[in-house]
Formats: C-alpha cells, structure tokens, sequence
C-alpha cells in the first residue's frame, strides 16, 4: 500500500512537471526582455501566468518597452495584462489564421476591468506575409510587428516578440473622464437667452456711396419756383409790350399816311398831263 501511494505521487510529479512552466525562469534566459521579465513580476502577473496550462506571451525587448516607463502601478499591469493571451500561438499557427485575422482574449479581459474591447488583441496576417497586432478596440492601429518566436513549448506556452507595446486606447481611465467631462458640459450645449448666446456677428460691410438724388424733370428746381411769375401775372403784359388802344392808333396812322402818299401821286400825275 506503501508502495502504491509513493507511486501514484511520483505520477502526479511527473504530470505536473511536464505540463508547468515558469515564465520567470524562460525570460530569464533572455537578457534582451530583463524589462518586461521586471514588469511581470512587480505586478504579480508572473503568478498567474504560471498557473496557467495554456498561455502566449507577447514579449517587448528593453528598446521597445519605452512607452510604459514612469506608469502608475495599475495601469501598468493592467496593459502588461494585455500582452498575456488565454491562447496557445505560435508563429506557424498564427500564419494559418483561418480570416487572416482573429480577435484574440487577454488576460486583461479575465480580470473584469476591461471596458469594450480593451481586453482583446487584433492580429492579422498581411498579404506581404508579415503580422501585425493591435488592440482590441475598435479603430485601433496595428503597429506591433510579429519579430520571432523566442521560445515554444506545445501546446502549454508559446513566447512571441513584438516590436512595441500594445496600449489600449482609454486603459488610463481617458474615456470614463471624457464621457464624464462631456456630460457635465451638456447643459451648456444648448445656448440659453442673453447677450451670452448671441454670436458674434460680424461688421457689416461698407455700402458704396449712393449718388445725390437726381430733381424729377416734372418738378421745377427749388430755384426756379422763386424766379417763375405767378400764375395770375401770366396774362400780364410787360412793360415793352404796346397796349391794345396804341396798336389801334398805329393802325389809322398807316392808313392816313398811305392814303396821303396815293393823294400826291394822283395830283401829281394830273398836273404833269395839264402842263
């Protein structure tokens, strides 16, 4: 009985060596993620990767892990926690994606503080033959690069090198204080009466100078009213115009002096026929 228990423990060592990694242990080997290995274990997420029995890695070597230098505690872990994926990965696999591309669950998701998307890393795999990674959300840009595959062990964990961390937009809580800040700003959207909702207005341009008003040629001008007789001194005749009794006088006095002149002629050609 002895015996047996001794060796049922020694299968269940066995079991469990064969299938635990330790991701400390694994990165450790590699001087070039020191950084990343660092992050990992300040933030206990080295824990919960190696209680895993299935895991991928996105690892960011020391000149790629820049970005995340001086990050508050928690959000450093939480985009650390973006780079752990609940999925086996290796670059053979990752070049067989059935769409070419995939959204795949973090351990960020796992957690329950992710909002949206945040919790999912996009990859694709180009036509050019590359792949790339993302976040999750919407709109996001792929600009990790897939580098290698720095260590594999099927189908437990799989270490993969990515040029640059992936940073969810809004994990730094961005959103929740724009929304916030949007929503207190709402009632103002609606300009209410006063001098304060009228918009500027702009000058008005210059109107061109209008032409003097031009006299209507039916009125006479303001002058010419003065100058101008009455209507009753119309009929009135001027001082150099004859009156009516001298042009009578004229008239007789014509007459007379012509009949004068036919006199003389008359007895003038009388005495010529006597003499």
């Amino acid at each position: 009985m002895k015996s047996f228990n001794s060796l049922l423990v020694s299968f269940f060592l066995l079991f469990y060596t064969t299938n635990a990694f330790n991701i400390t242990h694994i990165l450790g080997k590699y001087p070039d993620f020191s950084t990343f290995n660092n992050y990992l274990t300040q933030t206990q997420l080295a824990a919960a990767i190696n209680s895993r029995q299935t895991i991928t890695i996105l690892a960011v070597d020391n000149a790629g892990i820049s970005p995340l230098s001086g990050k508050p505690a928690d959000e450093l872990k939480k985009i650390m926690s973006v780079h752990v994926v609940l999925d086996y990965f290796d670059d053979e696999k990752l070049k067989k994606l059935s769409k070419k591309t995939s959204l795949l669950t973090t351990l960020f998701q796992s957690s329950g503080q992710a909002t949206g998307q945040q919790g999912f890393v996009n990859v694709s795999d180009l036509s050019t033959g590359s792949v790339v990674f993302g976040s999750g959300v919407k709109g996001s840009a792929l600009g990790a690069n897939l580098v290698k595959s720095v260590e594999a062990q099927p189908y437990n964990i799989s270490v993969l090198q990515i040029s640059t961390v992936i940073i969810p937009p809004g994990i730094d809580g961005s959103i929740a204080n724009s929304s916030t800040n949007s929503t207190a700003k709402s009632p103002q959207a609606s300009p209410g009466p006063g001098p304060a909702s009228v918009p500027p207005t702009k000058s008005p341009k210059k109107s061109p100078p209008t032409a003097a008003p031009q006299p209507s040629e039916a009125a006479p001008p303001p002058d010419a009213t003065a100058d101008s007789p009455a209507k009753d001194d119309a009929d009135v005749p001027t001082a150099d115009a004859p009156a009516k009794d001298d042009k009578k006088s004229a008239g007789v006095a014509l007459r007379l002096g012509v009949f004068v002149v036919l006199v003389i002629a008359v007895s003038t050609s009388f005495i010529g026929l006597v003499f």
